[in-house]
Protein backbone atom coordinates (compact mmCIF):
# COMPACT_ATOMS: atom_id res chain seq x y z
CA UNK A 1 0.00 0.00 0.00
CA UNK A 2 1.80 3.26 -1.19
CA UNK A 3 2.21 5.35 2.37
CA UNK A 4 0.75 8.95 2.41
CA UNK A 5 3.88 11.05 3.00
CA UNK A 6 1.59 13.67 4.50
CA UNK A 7 -0.16 11.93 6.90
CA UNK A 8 2.78 10.82 8.47
CA UNK A 9 3.87 14.29 9.21
CA UNK A 10 0.22 15.76 9.98
CA UNK A 11 0.27 18.63 7.30
CA UNK A 12 -2.19 19.18 4.77
CA UNK A 13 -1.52 18.73 1.30
CA UNK A 14 -1.30 22.47 0.54
CA UNK A 15 1.24 22.97 3.69
CA UNK A 16 4.37 25.27 2.60
CA UNK A 17 8.18 23.98 2.80
CA UNK A 18 8.10 25.72 5.92
CA UNK A 19 5.40 23.89 7.58
CA UNK A 20 6.51 20.63 6.41
CA UNK A 21 9.93 21.07 8.00
CA UNK A 22 8.38 22.60 10.99
CA UNK A 23 6.23 19.63 11.56
CA UNK A 24 9.14 17.09 11.06
CA UNK A 25 11.31 18.58 13.29
CA UNK A 26 8.26 18.35 16.10
CA UNK A 27 7.67 14.66 15.40
CA UNK A 28 11.45 13.57 14.51
CA UNK A 29 11.62 15.53 18.42
CA UNK A 30 8.23 13.28 19.61
CA UNK A 31 9.79 9.96 18.14
CA UNK A 32 13.13 10.27 18.44
CA UNK A 33 14.63 7.15 19.97
CA UNK A 34 16.95 8.67 22.84
CA UNK A 35 14.11 9.77 24.04
CA UNK A 36 12.39 7.46 26.79
CA UNK A 37 9.00 7.25 24.75
CA UNK A 38 10.49 7.15 21.85
CA UNK A 39 10.01 4.71 18.30
CA UNK A 40 12.62 3.91 16.30
CA UNK A 41 10.28 2.82 13.16
CA UNK A 42 7.72 5.72 13.20
CA UNK A 43 11.66 8.05 13.59
CA UNK A 44 12.54 6.69 10.35
CA UNK A 45 9.07 7.03 8.51
CA UNK A 46 9.27 10.41 9.73
CA UNK A 47 12.70 10.99 7.74
CA UNK A 48 11.46 9.14 4.67
CA UNK A 49 8.61 11.60 4.18
CA UNK A 50 10.42 14.75 4.83
CA UNK A 51 13.06 13.46 2.63
CA UNK A 52 10.16 13.56 -0.83
CA UNK A 53 8.33 16.37 0.84
CA UNK A 54 10.96 18.10 1.86
CA UNK A 55 12.00 18.68 -1.82
CA UNK A 56 9.98 20.36 -4.24
CA UNK A 57 11.10 18.41 -6.98
CA UNK A 58 10.68 15.17 -5.23
CA UNK A 59 7.39 16.56 -3.87
CA UNK A 60 5.91 17.49 -7.45
CA UNK A 61 6.78 13.76 -8.54
CA UNK A 62 5.10 12.01 -5.16
CA UNK A 63 2.06 14.49 -5.68
CA UNK A 64 1.82 13.42 -9.40
CA UNK A 65 2.84 9.93 -9.13
CA UNK A 66 2.59 8.45 -5.14
CA UNK A 67 5.43 6.38 -3.90
CA UNK A 68 5.80 4.65 -7.31
CA UNK A 69 7.25 8.12 -8.39
CA UNK A 70 10.79 6.10 -8.94
CA UNK A 71 10.00 6.11 -12.37
CA UNK A 72 10.38 9.55 -13.01
CA UNK A 73 13.93 9.66 -12.16
CA UNK A 74 13.20 9.66 -8.40
CA UNK A 75 15.14 6.88 -6.11
CA UNK A 76 13.07 5.55 -3.29
CA UNK A 77 13.94 4.30 0.54
CA UNK A 78 14.22 0.84 0.06
CA UNK A 79 17.52 -1.20 -0.56
CA UNK A 80 17.07 -1.44 -4.27
CA UNK A 81 15.53 2.23 -5.05
CA UNK A 82 12.04 0.88 -4.28
CA UNK A 83 9.25 3.72 -2.96
CA UNK A 84 10.01 6.27 -0.13
CA UNK A 85 11.84 9.58 -0.20
CA UNK A 86 15.90 8.06 0.21
CA UNK A 87 17.98 6.64 -2.83
CA UNK A 88 19.82 4.05 -1.42
CA UNK A 89 21.44 3.33 -4.86
CA UNK A 90 22.50 6.99 -5.23
CA UNK A 91 23.92 6.82 -1.54
CA UNK A 92 26.13 4.02 -2.10
CA UNK A 93 27.48 5.38 -5.41
CA UNK A 94 27.92 8.72 -3.71
CA UNK A 95 29.90 7.78 -0.65
CA UNK A 96 31.14 4.55 -1.24
CA UNK A 97 35.10 3.45 -1.44
CA UNK A 98 35.98 7.15 -1.87
CA UNK A 99 34.63 8.69 1.23
CA UNK A 100 32.09 11.47 1.75
CA UNK A 101 32.07 13.85 -0.78
CA UNK A 102 28.57 15.97 0.22
CA UNK A 103 27.23 19.41 0.78
CA UNK A 104 24.01 18.50 2.02
CA UNK A 105 23.33 19.88 5.33
CA UNK A 106 22.39 17.15 7.71
CA UNK A 107 21.68 19.34 10.41
CA UNK A 108 19.03 21.21 8.56
CA UNK A 109 16.90 18.25 8.53
CA UNK A 110 16.66 18.27 12.56
CA UNK A 111 18.01 14.83 13.14
CA UNK A 112 18.38 12.75 10.24
CA UNK A 113 22.03 12.74 10.74
CA UNK A 114 21.37 10.81 14.04
CA UNK A 115 19.89 8.03 12.03
CA UNK A 116 22.75 7.77 9.99
CA UNK A 117 24.74 7.53 13.11
CA UNK A 118 22.63 4.70 14.21
CA UNK A 119 23.05 2.80 11.51
CA UNK A 120 26.81 3.23 10.72
CA UNK A 121 28.51 4.56 13.81
CA UNK A 122 29.03 8.44 12.16
CA UNK A 123 28.68 11.63 13.69
CA UNK A 124 26.93 14.09 11.71
CA UNK A 125 29.56 15.85 11.15
CA UNK A 126 31.03 12.82 8.62
CA UNK A 127 28.71 14.51 6.29
CA UNK A 128 30.74 17.95 5.69
CA UNK A 129 32.85 16.58 3.15
CA UNK A 130 35.64 13.90 3.36
CA UNK A 131 35.96 13.96 7.32
CA UNK A 132 36.15 17.73 7.62
CA UNK A 133 33.98 20.47 7.82
CA UNK A 134 32.43 22.38 10.98
CA UNK A 135 32.28 20.20 13.96
CA UNK A 136 29.08 19.55 15.73
CA UNK A 137 28.42 18.89 19.17
CA UNK A 138 28.11 15.75 20.29
CA UNK A 139 24.83 14.38 20.03
CA UNK A 140 22.55 14.84 23.54
CA UNK A 141 24.89 17.75 24.57
CA UNK A 142 22.00 19.79 24.95
CA UNK A 143 20.42 19.35 28.35
CA UNK A 144 17.47 16.85 28.69
CA UNK A 145 13.91 17.73 28.74
CA UNK A 146 12.08 17.29 31.92
CA UNK A 147 8.78 15.89 32.39
CA UNK A 148 6.52 15.77 35.02
CA UNK A 149 3.32 15.67 36.22
CA UNK A 150 1.22 17.50 38.62
CA UNK A 151 -1.95 17.95 40.36
CA UNK A 152 -3.88 20.61 40.62
CA UNK A 153 -7.40 22.00 42.06
CA UNK A 154 -10.80 22.41 39.91
CA UNK A 155 -10.72 26.59 40.27
CA UNK A 156 -6.72 26.39 39.74
CA UNK A 157 -7.75 24.92 36.25
CA UNK A 158 -10.50 26.84 35.56
CA UNK A 159 -9.33 30.71 36.14
CA UNK A 160 -4.77 29.83 36.03
CA UNK A 161 -3.09 30.40 38.69
CA UNK A 162 0.75 30.68 39.88
CA UNK A 163 2.53 28.01 41.77
CA UNK A 164 6.13 27.26 43.22
CA UNK A 165 6.87 23.67 42.72
CA UNK A 166 10.40 21.90 43.89
CA UNK A 167 12.11 19.81 41.27
CA UNK A 168 15.37 17.61 41.25
CA UNK A 169 17.29 18.74 38.03
CA UNK A 170 20.86 19.16 37.16
CA UNK A 171 21.90 22.39 37.48
CA UNK A 172 25.34 24.31 36.20
CA UNK A 173 28.46 23.20 38.59
CA UNK A 174 28.74 26.68 40.25
CA UNK A 175 32.15 25.57 41.15
CA UNK A 176 33.58 25.99 37.79
CA UNK A 177 31.14 27.28 36.15
CA UNK A 178 30.10 24.69 33.76
CA UNK A 179 33.86 24.29 32.19
CA UNK A 180 34.16 20.90 33.86
CA UNK A 181 37.46 21.86 35.54
CA UNK A 182 38.43 24.65 38.20
CA UNK A 183 40.30 27.49 37.22
CA UNK A 184 44.11 27.58 36.94
CA UNK A 185 43.91 24.12 35.37
CA UNK A 186 46.39 23.02 32.36
CA UNK A 187 44.51 22.27 29.48
CA UNK A 188 46.62 19.63 27.18
CA UNK A 189 45.80 17.72 23.72
CA UNK A 190 43.52 14.81 24.11
CA UNK A 191 46.16 11.21 23.65
CA UNK A 192 43.23 9.71 21.69
CA UNK A 193 43.03 11.95 19.05
CA UNK A 194 45.89 13.96 18.89
CA UNK A 195 43.93 16.90 19.31
CA UNK A 196 42.02 16.94 16.45
CA UNK A 197 38.83 16.43 18.39
CA UNK A 198 38.11 13.25 15.84
CA UNK A 199 38.13 9.63 15.23
CA UNK A 200 38.70 8.34 11.93
CA UNK A 201 37.21 4.73 10.74
CA UNK A 202 36.40 2.70 7.85
CA UNK A 203 33.51 0.27 7.93
CA UNK A 204 32.21 -2.24 4.92
CA UNK A 205 28.96 -2.64 4.91
CA UNK A 206 26.57 -4.51 2.10
CA UNK A 207 26.60 -1.02 0.31
CA UNK A 208 30.49 -0.29 0.05
CA UNK A 209 33.19 0.62 2.15
CA UNK A 210 32.65 3.31 4.47
CA UNK A 211 35.27 5.73 5.59
CA UNK A 212 33.78 7.90 8.59
CA UNK A 213 35.01 10.42 10.69
CA UNK A 214 33.50 10.67 14.64
CA UNK A 215 33.68 12.56 17.38
CA UNK A 216 36.49 11.86 19.90
CA UNK A 217 34.76 9.85 22.58
CA UNK A 218 37.52 10.83 25.24
CA UNK A 219 37.12 14.39 24.85
CA UNK A 220 34.20 14.88 22.99
CA UNK A 221 35.31 16.45 20.20
CA UNK A 222 37.18 19.13 21.95
CA UNK A 223 40.79 18.04 20.89
CA UNK A 224 41.68 18.76 24.73
CA UNK A 225 41.13 17.73 28.13
CA UNK A 226 42.50 19.43 31.33
CA UNK A 227 45.09 17.70 33.53
CA UNK A 228 42.42 17.17 36.50
CA UNK A 229 38.73 17.75 36.67
CA UNK A 230 36.64 19.81 38.97
CA UNK A 231 36.16 18.17 42.47
CA UNK A 232 32.54 19.26 42.57
CA UNK A 233 30.88 17.99 39.39
CA UNK A 234 33.70 15.63 38.58
CA UNK A 235 34.15 16.71 34.62
CA UNK A 236 31.00 16.99 33.57
CA UNK A 237 30.06 20.97 34.16
CA UNK A 238 26.50 19.78 35.67
CA UNK A 239 25.72 18.81 39.46
CA UNK A 240 22.17 17.50 40.88
CA UNK A 241 20.20 20.37 42.64
CA UNK A 242 16.48 20.14 44.28
CA UNK A 243 15.35 23.79 42.82
CA UNK A 244 12.01 26.12 43.46
CA UNK A 245 10.45 27.60 40.48
CA UNK A 246 7.44 29.33 39.98
CA UNK A 247 4.94 27.88 37.16
CA UNK A 248 2.19 30.02 35.67
CA UNK A 249 -1.10 27.89 35.16
CA UNK A 250 -2.95 29.45 32.05
CA UNK A 251 -6.59 29.64 32.45
CA UNK A 252 -8.73 26.75 30.92
CA UNK A 253 -5.87 23.84 30.94
CA UNK A 254 -7.58 20.39 31.05
CA UNK A 255 -6.85 17.27 32.07
CA UNK A 256 -3.86 15.46 30.15
CA UNK A 257 -3.25 18.71 28.38
CA UNK A 258 0.97 19.91 29.10
CA UNK A 259 2.80 23.33 28.78
CA UNK A 260 6.32 23.54 27.87
CA UNK A 261 8.46 25.63 29.92
CA UNK A 262 11.80 26.47 27.91
CA UNK A 263 15.04 26.40 29.07
CA UNK A 264 13.71 24.89 32.47
CA UNK A 265 15.19 21.43 31.98
CA UNK A 266 18.55 19.81 32.36
CA UNK A 267 21.37 22.29 32.41
CA UNK A 268 23.86 21.29 29.20
CA UNK A 269 27.59 20.08 29.96
CA UNK A 270 29.73 22.46 29.57
CA UNK A 271 28.18 25.62 28.89
CA UNK A 272 25.55 23.69 26.07
CA UNK A 273 21.97 25.21 26.06
CA UNK A 274 19.28 23.68 29.12
CA UNK A 275 16.36 21.54 27.71
CA UNK A 276 13.07 22.25 28.29
CA UNK A 277 10.15 21.49 30.69
CA UNK A 278 6.95 19.46 30.16
CA UNK A 279 4.26 19.89 32.99
CA UNK A 280 1.23 17.65 32.26
CA UNK A 281 -1.89 17.99 34.59
CA UNK A 282 -4.26 16.00 36.37
CA UNK A 283 -7.11 17.85 37.80
CA UNK A 284 -8.72 16.71 41.25
CA UNK A 285 -12.96 16.99 40.77
CA UNK A 286 -15.30 19.53 42.81
CA UNK A 287 -17.56 19.07 45.27
CA UNK A 288 -20.26 21.00 43.40
CA UNK A 289 -19.71 21.28 39.77
CA UNK A 290 -18.32 19.34 36.42
CA UNK A 291 -16.81 19.95 33.52
CA UNK A 292 -17.52 19.45 29.78
CA UNK A 293 -15.30 20.55 28.18
CA UNK A 294 -15.30 24.54 28.42
CA UNK A 295 -18.75 24.42 29.59
CA UNK A 296 -19.56 23.46 33.59
CA UNK A 297 -22.46 21.73 34.75
CA UNK A 298 -24.42 21.80 38.18
CA UNK A 299 -27.89 20.46 38.97
CA UNK A 300 -30.17 21.92 41.85
CA UNK A 301 -33.44 20.52 42.92
CA UNK A 302 -36.97 22.68 43.22
CA UNK A 303 -40.52 21.69 45.08
CA UNK A 304 -43.07 20.89 42.99
CA UNK A 305 -45.14 24.03 43.53
CA UNK A 306 -42.12 26.44 42.19
CA UNK A 307 -42.20 24.12 39.07
CA UNK A 308 -45.74 24.68 38.63
CA UNK A 309 -46.32 28.13 39.62
CA UNK A 310 -42.44 29.64 38.84
CA UNK A 311 -40.03 31.13 41.22
CA UNK A 312 -36.40 33.13 41.28
CA UNK A 313 -33.76 30.82 42.63
CA UNK A 314 -30.16 31.36 43.76
CA UNK A 315 -27.90 29.09 41.63
CA UNK A 316 -23.93 29.16 42.57
CA UNK A 317 -21.47 29.48 39.37
CA UNK A 318 -17.85 29.52 39.48
CA UNK A 319 -18.02 33.46 39.93
CA UNK A 320 -20.79 34.35 42.64
CA UNK A 321 -24.34 33.33 43.34
CA UNK A 322 -27.07 34.43 40.21
CA UNK A 323 -30.60 34.58 40.30
CA UNK A 324 -32.02 31.89 37.74
CA UNK A 325 -35.88 32.25 37.09
CA UNK A 326 -37.91 29.39 37.05
CA UNK A 327 -40.73 29.53 34.38
CA UNK A 328 -43.91 28.42 35.39
CA UNK A 329 -44.85 24.75 34.02
CA UNK A 330 -40.61 23.73 34.39
CA UNK A 331 -40.27 20.00 34.01
CA UNK A 332 -38.48 17.77 35.93
CA UNK A 333 -34.75 17.56 34.15
CA UNK A 334 -34.78 20.87 32.11
CA UNK A 335 -31.43 22.37 31.78
CA UNK A 336 -31.15 26.25 31.76
CA UNK A 337 -28.06 27.63 30.36
CA UNK A 338 -25.82 30.77 31.79
CA UNK A 339 -24.33 31.95 28.88
CA UNK A 340 -20.38 32.95 29.54
CA UNK A 341 -20.13 31.91 33.03
CA UNK A 342 -18.38 28.71 31.99
CA UNK A 343 -14.87 27.96 31.66
CA UNK A 344 -12.86 30.68 30.43
CA UNK A 345 -10.74 29.56 26.51
CA UNK A 346 -7.24 28.56 26.78
CA UNK A 347 -5.47 31.13 24.99
CA UNK A 348 -8.42 33.26 24.80
CA UNK A 349 -9.61 34.04 28.69
CA UNK A 350 -12.11 36.91 27.26
CA UNK A 351 -13.59 34.00 25.95
CA UNK A 352 -15.62 32.00 28.11
CA UNK A 353 -18.18 28.63 27.86
CA UNK A 354 -21.62 28.13 29.12
CA UNK A 355 -22.89 27.18 32.57
CA UNK A 356 -25.86 24.72 32.14
CA UNK A 357 -28.21 24.21 35.41
CA UNK A 358 -30.30 21.42 35.55
CA UNK A 359 -33.57 21.35 37.41
CA UNK A 360 -34.87 18.83 39.28
CA UNK A 361 -38.68 18.43 40.57
CA UNK A 362 -38.37 16.78 43.68
CA UNK A 363 -41.22 14.44 44.66
CA UNK A 364 -42.39 14.92 48.51
CA UNK A 365 -42.25 11.97 50.85
CA UNK A 366 -43.77 11.68 54.38
CA UNK A 367 -46.36 14.52 53.31
CA UNK A 368 -48.96 16.06 56.21
CA UNK A 369 -52.43 14.99 56.55
CA UNK A 370 -53.26 18.78 55.35
CA UNK A 371 -50.69 18.07 52.63
CA UNK A 372 -52.40 15.12 51.48
CA UNK A 373 -55.26 16.53 51.34
CA UNK A 374 -54.56 19.48 49.91
CA UNK A 375 -53.47 17.83 47.24
CA UNK A 376 -56.17 15.33 46.85
CA UNK A 377 -58.14 18.52 46.21
CA UNK A 378 -55.92 19.25 43.31
CA UNK A 379 -55.75 16.06 42.11
CA UNK A 380 -58.88 16.96 39.41
CA UNK A 381 -57.28 20.44 38.87
CA UNK A 382 -53.83 18.98 37.64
Amino acid sequence: MAKDYYSILGVDKKATQEEIKKAFRSKAHQYHPDKKDGNEAKFKEVNEAYQTLGNKEKRSQYDQFGTTFDSAGFGGAGMGGGAGGFNWQDFARQYGSGGFRTNVNFDDLGGLGDIFGDLFGMSGSAFGGGGGGRRRHARGQTGEDIQISLTIDFREAVFGAEKNIRLDKLETCAKCGGQGYEAGTKIVNCLQCKGSGQISQTQRTILGTFSSTTICPKCQGEGKKPESYCSACHGGGRVKDNQEIKITIPAGISAGESIRISGAGNAGPKGAPAGDLYISFNIRPDNEFTRDGYNILSSTEINISQAALGDKIEINTLDSPVKLKIPAGTQSNKVFVLKDKGVPVLNSPTRRGEHQVEVIVKTPKNLSRKAKKLLDELRGEL
